[in-house]
């Protein structure tokens, strides 16, 4: 699989992946009902308690041309997957024709169809609060290292 928003072929299809790399934090509690999110930022209060990880090096401003075209596809899967100290956890999202990607500072995925210049999922199947206890405590400690895998995957020819 190719890293760096460069398409790659599956049956039936392409998928795109991207790599972000970011770092937990003490404060986070993720108890969001409805949203998660990884930010730049590299603080955190315990209001944000949709926040997964800080110290992001990407937010959705700085995904590629490639990954960007092929999440606005009416029919674009998008995969999360976050790890750190060796827990991994997946997220299931769509994509959406009204993503923008504008965002300088954050990536948010939504269990709800609302999208602004922060949103690169709708429709996702879990938020904060769903993540496992064990991910959020390895999340909890400073400067744990966390790997987001994104993945957007879209149909055959003409992106069906």
């Amino acid at each position: 699989m190719k890293k760096g928003g460069q398409p790659t072929p599956k049956k039936n299809g392409y998928r795109i992946t991207e790599v972000v790399t970011a770092y937990g934090h003490p404060n986070i509690s993720a108890t969001h009902p409805t949203t998660l999110e990884i930010t730049k930022e590299p603080e955190l209060t315990r209001r944000g308690d949709c926040i997964i990880a800080v110290k992001a090096d990407k937010a959705v401003a700085d995904l590629s041309s490639n990954f960007k075209k092929a999440a606005k596809n009416k029919n674009a899967k998008i995969l999360i997957t976050v790890e750190t100290g060796g827990i991994k956890e997946t997220i299931h999202a769509y994509g959406n024709p009204n993503l923008t990607f504008t965002h300088k500072t954050d990536m948010v995925i939504r269990k709800s169809n609302y999208t602004c210049n922060r949103t690169l999922a709708v429709k996702a199947d879990k938020a904060a609060k769903n993540l496992s206890r064990k991910l959020i405590q390895k999340l909890q400690q400073p400067n744990q290292k966390v790997l987001i895998t994104l993945t957007v995957e879209c149909g055959g020819p003409g992106g069906s």
